[in-house]
């Protein structure tokens, strides 16, 4: 028996009768040979984790930008924790870990620069409007690979596209990283901010923290738990409302603290009109893109939306290394 049927198998025998089964996947949009050893939502997590987008997540903003500091949080490390998050919940509900892994690791692979400042940027001056989500689908589909993309399953996509407060997966898998997504920016935003001084710990108003705790770690733990206690045995991935209500809460309370404190977000006005002068640029000089963006132009793709998929996929310091190399004078030498 091939390896790979005898692990979905185990699949159909040991998980939850409303997890998604590897062997009832919608498929691929091009059909190709099952591995004889790995189920599809393995196979599309290794091709994730191989990806060149994947590996250019290490040197792309979370929040604080280019921050001079070993131990904060980029947007690999989000990623990451994102995963783990998901995959504690997953196991313990009897859901499919494979797909939980390969919707987390592919969630932000179609983030921009600079983070949420680059995506503004984009979404402000590209007429077909710029967000990472349908992005990160974009770059799984087409751009990886040379213009081949990854080929992944439909729910791994669905999931990624939907991970969003606005997202509706179609998989409980999927509900779980849209749950996990703002459990770990909540709870490392939060660290890195105390890191940072911009908060305290004691700084969380009473009301939420004697819901859902007063340190990280007394949050992680809440949150999780909640989810996993309100979603057992049912057909959905669910939140007590007083914990929802405490969440809700929280993150308003991390846009006025620290998503919108102008001494953590000082930089960003810069990193914005950087990442629009570099579309601008090539926008004007689109012959200097790579020749597998230009291909999709002759396939029928817009400049526009070619011109964002450069820009796009720059890490903080390629951007900044480009914008240097095209605007920034350099010392005349004989």
């Amino acid at each position: 028996m091939l390896i790979r049927k005898s692990l979905e198998k185990m699949e159909d025998e040991y998980l939850s009768k409303y997890a998604t089964r590897s062997s009832k996947s919608k498929g691929r949009e091009r059909d190709e040979e099952p591995c004889d050893i790995r189920p599809c939502f393995q196979r599309d997590r290794d091709r994730i984790i191989h990806s060149k987008a994947f590996r250019r997540l290490k040197d792309k903003t979370q929040v604080f930008l280019s921050p001079e500091g070993d131990h904060y949080r980029t947007r690999l490390t989000h990623t990451l924790e994102v995963s783990q998050t998901a995959r504690t919940m997953a196991k313990a509900l009897k859901l499919n870990e494979d797909l939980v892994e390969a919707i987390a690791l592919g969630h932000d692979l179609g983030h921009t620069p600079f983070g949420h400042a680059g995506e503004r940027a984009l979404n402000r001056v590209c007429p077909f409007g710029f967000d990472h989500a349908a992005q990160s689908v974009r770059t799984v589909e087409v751009l990886e690979k040379g213009g081949q993309g990854l080929n992944l399953t439909y729910e791994v996509r669905d999931g990624i596209r939907n991970h969003q407060t606005a997202g509706m997966p179609a998989t409980l898998e999927g509900k779980i990283v849209r749950f996990a997504d703002k459990i770990a920016y909540i709870h490392h935003d939060m660290d890195d901010a105390i890191r940072a001084g911009i908060l305290k710990e004691g700084d969380v108003p009473a009301e939420i923290g004697d819901v859902i705790g007063y340190t990280t770690g007394e949050r992680l733990d809440c949150f999780i738990h909640d989810i996993v206690m309100n979603s057992q045995n049912k057909n959905d991935i669910l939140m007590s409302e007083p914990v929802e209500k405490a969440m809700k809460a929280i993150r308003e309370f991390m846009f006025e603290r620290v998503y919108k404190n102008p001494e953590a977000k000082s930089e960003e006005g810069k990193a914005e009109a950087l990442t629009e002068t570099l579309y601008n640029y090539y926008m004007t000089n689109f012959h200097l893109l790579p020749a597998d963006l230009k291909a999709l132009y002759d396939k029928g793709d817009p400049k526009e939306q070619i011109v964002c998929d450069y820009v796009g996929a720059m890490t903080d310091r390629y951007a900044i290394a480009v914008y240097e190399e095209i605007f920034i004078p350099k010392t005349w030498r004989w």
